[in-house]
């Protein structure tokens, strides 16, 4: 058990010379302040609430007498408006009877005293014993206010008996920042105006009938006028006496139950502190090194009691647990080396060299067998093609043993024990050899015995839901028990992992040499390939050449001849001759331009072809383009039309290229157009950034299941005038240039209607280099 904790709050308590503070001294003076604090607390709230309570008392019992004065009837008629003294007088000892009224004034309308009474006196100035006192009333200031100002309720002011001896208002003296206790008498003044109402006018009126005079001016509006003022002063001296009282009794009850609860928290914290105290005596010995357990007598049946049975509980628990601690230390030590053997395993496996598995299993063994102290260990792999397994290597024997046991091909029987090993994967701890005698392959029973081995483990080595073969181990002539047996399944997952690896590296570069061998040899295979095709390109290109320019020769000799028969040099014709020259004229044409479209389909098709990009009005090459075919547009009686546009921006391209273009769309649209047809070129603006021109002809037209293959080398598109087809390859040609132009180009088309080739290009921009080659 770890007591260092312990150990070091005994440290720092009271043997150690340091200041100490007790438990019990800490809760009383905790229990001491949170008592005094609650009771004195509460204390000044009863007594806060009482001194409230008799002040408002004192403020209701002045508005009460003052409300009911100015409110008597009588006394307003005879007492302020007659000015009778008797009425004055009684109304004056009626309030100077009450104990709690000081001084009683009543004043008219104009200010002067019509009555007044005080039971406060200063002596004279010159402070002869003889000389009178001087009546004490308050001044003057609050009865000029409330004269100019008709209140209908009583105006309270707080006044104290100032060192002059006058009444002065509370807040003007510095007694309010005292205790009530401490503070001078406090004087509550109630001022009112009596006010003339009209039922004060009706008095009067009704008293004037009876007297036979006027007693005074009639009400001229609805709003009362001021016609006295009466002012009332309550004291506040009996009201401290009694709170005074209070104060004493409260203060006295306090203080004893203050007593009372620190005696009983002392007795308290003395019933709690003495038996920790024991138990802090008892752990002082257990951290000294004590470890016969010992036993405390409980002092009470509360908490404290059960903590000291706990305690007991505790010490005989430590006592039990340290020697099952020491018990097991060595349990532990060969624990962790069983564990290092494990890492050092695994460091092994990940540092070792895969493509030598004779090598790594010899590492594993040989790190195994010093670690584990076992004599013999032996790898076995399984081959379930064969349905036998093999020893793989083992140590422990000596080299030619050693051989001798890998040569021996082990058959995996049923009742085998390789069976339970290999098949079942279950592992194996056999106490006596002698006991399964029979389960085992008669060669490696004769080698066990040769050895002098009893006891053996063996566990399978599974990779991947596969067994790989199994690991064994021995001690020779001492047995092996299940600690063996379980280190030997944690280790197996390592070593089958490891062979499973070196398998698979293995595996992969067989594979991978073969698979060098194939591409080499597939790329030879390429290359040769390769170089027939850059021969025959080289030769079509040639072939090309000299065929259409073996054939220009014959055919300018040709197309010479035949003109000049047609026009009569060597004579006069018959008709079905000059039928004849006219369809050799023809198809030498025809020729002509399948010679130049091949001329052109081989450069554009070896990107030999160069452009000269300059800003170029597309309308003039279409104008130059329709000229150069007019006349074959006139021998079909085929009518040519540009449809002009304004402010057309010019475009980026090869004038010739460009012109090409045109030509071929405009000879195909003669081409396939009856007699009496037309064709048109149309411009327009296609945003963005493009202009867009558009061939409109009226001729047999495309049907749409060829559409998509219309711009396609070499297409076999059938047509309606099979004698107007060449090599097909003008809409490839001009689809090329197009799209090396940066454009596009398509095409709509109705049969028996005619069609529409579109093509954009971009408007004039830097998109090419002067003289690029594409």
């Amino acid at each position: 058990m770890d007591i260092s904790g312990f150990q070091k709050g005994q440290h720092s308590g009271p043997g150690s010379g340091s200041r100490f503070f007790g438990l019990r001294l800490k809760f009383m003076v905790f229990f001491s302040l949170i008592l005094i604090m609650t009771c004195s607390s509460l204390s000044w709230y009863f007594i806060e609430a009482r001194r409230k309570s008799m002040t408002d008392n004192l403020e209701e019992l002045g508005s009460i007498l003052l409300t009911n004065t100015v409110h008597n009837e009588h006394f307003r008629i005879a007492g302020i408006v007659l000015e009778d003294r008797v009425t004055l007088g009684q109304f004056m000892q009626s309030l100077m009877a009450l104990d709690h009224v000081v001084y009683v004034v009543i004043a008219a309308a104009d200010g002067r005293i019509l009555a007044r009474q005080t039971k406060r006196a200063r002596s004279r100035s010159n402070g002869s014993h003889g000389s009178p006192e001087q009546p004490i009333f308050p001044n003057d200031r609050i009865s000029e206010t409330l004269l100019q100002t008709p209140l209908i309720v009583p105006l309270s002011t707080r006044l104290v008996l100032s060192a002059e001896q006058t009444f002065v208002p509370q807040d003007e003296s510095s007694d309010w920042l005292l205790p009530f206790w401490v503070r001078k008498e406090t004087l509550y003044d109630f001022a009112m105006p009596v006010l003339r109402t009209f039922s004060t006018e009706m008095s009067l009126s009704r008293l004037s009938v009876e007297l036979g005079e006027t007693l005074g001016p009639t009400l001229s509006t609805d709003t009362p006028s001021v016609i006295g003022l009466v002012r009332i002063g309550i004291t506040d001296a009996q009201a401290r006496q009694t709170l005074l009282v209070i104060v004493r009794d409260v203060s006295i009850l306090t203080a004893l139950i203050i007593v009372s609860g620190i005696l009983g928290a002392h007795l308290l914290t003395s019933r709690i502190t003495t038996p920790l105290r024991s138990l802090a005596r008892a752990v002082r010995q257990l951290a000294e090194g004590n470890d016969a357990p010992m036993t405390l007598a409980p002092s009470t049946n509360d908490e404290v009691g059960e903590l000291t049975h706990m305690f007991n509980a505790m010490t005989q628990s430590l006592h039990d647990r340290n020697q099952a601690i020491t018990n097991n230390l060595n349990t532990i030590r060969r624990q962790v080396r069983q564990l290092t053997t494990v890492h050092q395993a695994s460091a092994a496996i990940a540092g070792a060299n895969m493509f030598d598995m004779d090598r790594l299993l010899d590492t594993l063994l040989q790190l195994l067998s010093e670690n584990l102290r076992f004599s013999k260990m032996a790898v076995v792999l399984y081959h379930p093609e064969q349905r036998y397994c093999s020893v793989a290597r083992m140590i422990g024997v000596s080299p030619e043993i050693a051989d001798a046991a890998r040569r021996i091909e082990i058959p995996v029987h049923d009742d085998s024990i390789t069976a339970d090993l290999l098949i079942h994967g279950k592992p194996l701890l056999i106490h006596d050899i002698e006991a399964v005698a029979e389960r085992v392959h008669p060669p490696i029973l004769e080698l066990l015995r040769r050895f002098g081995t009893r006891s053996v483990v063996c566990v399978p080595l599974q990779s991947h839901a596969k067994i790989l073969g199994y690991l064994d181990g021995s001690r020779g002539s001492q047995p092996c028990n299940d600690e063996d047996l379980h280190i030997l399944l944690t280790i197996a997952g390592h070593v089958a992992a490891a062979i499973d690896n070196a398998k698979a590296y293995s595996d992969l570069t067989e594979l991978t040499q073969h698979l060098e061998d194939r591409i080499e040899q597939r790329t030879e295979e390429l290359s040769r390939a390769n170089a027939q095709l850059q021969d025959h390109d080289r030769r079509r290109s040639t072939f090309l050449s000299v065929v259409s320019h073996e054939l220009r020769t014959p055919m300018t000799a040709i197309r010479s001849f035949a003109e000049n028969m047609l026009d009569g040099i060597t004579g006069p014709l018959t008709e079905l001759q000059h039928t004849y020259l006219t369809r050799i004229q023809h198809n030498v044409a025809r020729l002509g331009r399948i010679i130049a479209q091949l001329l052109d389909w081989s450069r554009l098709d070896t990107k030999k072809t160069e452009f000269r990009m300059e800003e170029i009005c597309i309308r003039r090459v279409a104008t130059i383009a329709l000229d150069s075919l007019q006349m074959i547009a006139a021998e079909k009686n085929v009518s040519l039309g540009i449809t002009s546009i304004e402010s057309l921006p010019p475009v980026q391209g090869d004038r010739d290229k460009l012109e090409q273009i045109l030509v071929n769309l405009l000879g195909n649209a003669i081409k396939f157009t009856s007699p009496g047809g037309r064709i048109t070129v149309e411009f327009c603006e296609s945003p963005p950034g493009l202009v867009q021109t558009c061939v409109t002809d009226t001729g047999c037209g495309i049907d749409s299941a060829h559409l998509p293959n219309i711009f396609d080398e070499f297409s076999r598109v059938p047509s309606p005038m099979p004698t107007a087809q060449g090599a097909q390859l003008g809409l490839w040609i001009t689809k090329t240039l197009v799209t090396m132009h940066q454009g596009s180009i398509w095409v709509e088309s109705q049969p028996g209607i005619g069609s529409r080739f579109y093509f954009t290009l971009p408007i004039a921009a830097p998109q090419f280099d002067s003289g690029r080659t594409t």
